[in-house]
């Protein structure tokens, strides 16, 4: 199995190589791990410790995320009912705001990337923290919300846009604090509506169960998959389709790099075992074990990058900075 300790080595000159042109990103929540970012779906997350009885809902609604919490973020609820959805987003939104959380080194490795090479072609990200624009040399477009933000606001049924402070501002005042961390937040939830079409609809853009994806992930994949040299799968389980798809859209030349605590991907044809392989140029497929903080700090060494990191050291979370210092 390739997973040797010299595989973020091997990956180094790659990158730095006249053969690597074009480079893409597919990541998950293990991007974000140590930005402190509570995790949903673990055990111990939101989802595992929703408390149904505290959410402004009907009987029936409640039973439904009693038995399903995920339904909190279901189209068809939210349509329903908005505060289920605002109740437990709440923290999440102001948090945003108040940019609670930072961008870690995997996030800064990628702007580093586009900085030093000009070889990022894209960053398709499932998370909806808005990390990755925190990284603000990284040009907008490079970056798609696979799932949607946090840090966009729209209404749902009209999809008018409103400012994201102003949103905030009304989240603040409107929508009750079901987790008892804000005490000037309202004992009660009221509506926040729609200045267009009336609805009390308005929401991050994240994508909700049951809608479809942002049309810029197929419109802009079609064409990066045909020309990516190399595609870096960090942090996510590959399990949720279809940003998952990258992994076998990409072109039979494309190397796929995968950075992650697990193996993951090998029933969608990623394969880490060398039967044949000798050098760099026979594998395609290449496996980090650990981290995302530690790989992508080890891949910025190998660059020699660090005092471009070093630069950054305030911007980054705790554990980030710890962790760098501890490398220094």
């Amino acid at each position: 199995m390739i997973v040797s300790k010299d595989v973020v080595s091997e990956m180094a000159r790659f990158i730095s190589s006249k053969d690597c042109q074009s480079i893409i990103f597919l990541t998950g929540a293990g991007v974000s791990v140590a930005s402190g970012i509570p995790d949903f779906r673990s055990p111990g997350g939101m989802y595992d410790t929703l408390k149904p009885e505290l959410i402004t809902a009907t009987s029936m609604q409640r039973k439904m995320m009693e038995t399903d919490p995920t339904s909190v973020v279901y189209k068809d609820m939210f349509l329903q009912n908005s505060f289920p959805y605002m109740e437990v987003r709440r923290p999440f939104i102001l948090g945003t705001q108040k940019q609670k959380w930072k961008a870690t080194i995997a996030h800064r490795f990628m702007e580093l990337l586009h900085e030093k090479t000009d070889k990022l072609t894209r960053v398709y990200t499932q998370n909806i923290d808005g990390l990755d624009h925190q990284c603000k040399k990284i040009p907008k477009e490079k970056i798609i919300n696979v799932h949607g933000t946090l840090s966009e606001v729209a209404c749902e049924n009209c999809s008018e846009e409103m400012d994201f402070d102003e949103f905030c501002d009304k989240v603040s005042h409107n929508i009750k604090d079901i987790y008892e961390i804000d005490e000037n937040a309202p004992s009660a939830s009221t509506p926040i509506v729609c200045p267009s079409c009336g609805k009390a609809t308005v929401k991050p853009k994240t994508v909700l169960f049951g809608s479809s994806l942002p049309s810029e992930f197929f419109d802009c994949s079609d064409e990066d998959v045909m020309n990516a040299d190399l595609l870096i799968v960090a942090g996510t389980s590959l399990v949720v389709f279809p940003a998952n798809s990258l992994v076998y859209r990409v072109n039979d030349d494309c190397k796929r790099f995968v950075v992650n605590m697990d193996a993951v991907g090998q029933e969608l044809g990623l394969n880490f075992y060398g039967n044949d392989y000798s050098t760099i140029n026979d594998r395609r497929d290449f496996f980090a074990k650990g981290p995302c903080e530690d790989i992508f700090l080890d891949l910025i060494d190998k660059l020699g990058w660090m005092e471009d990191l070093q630069r950054m050291s305030k911007q980054l979370p705790p554990a980030s900075a710890s962790l760098l210092r501890d490398d220094a």
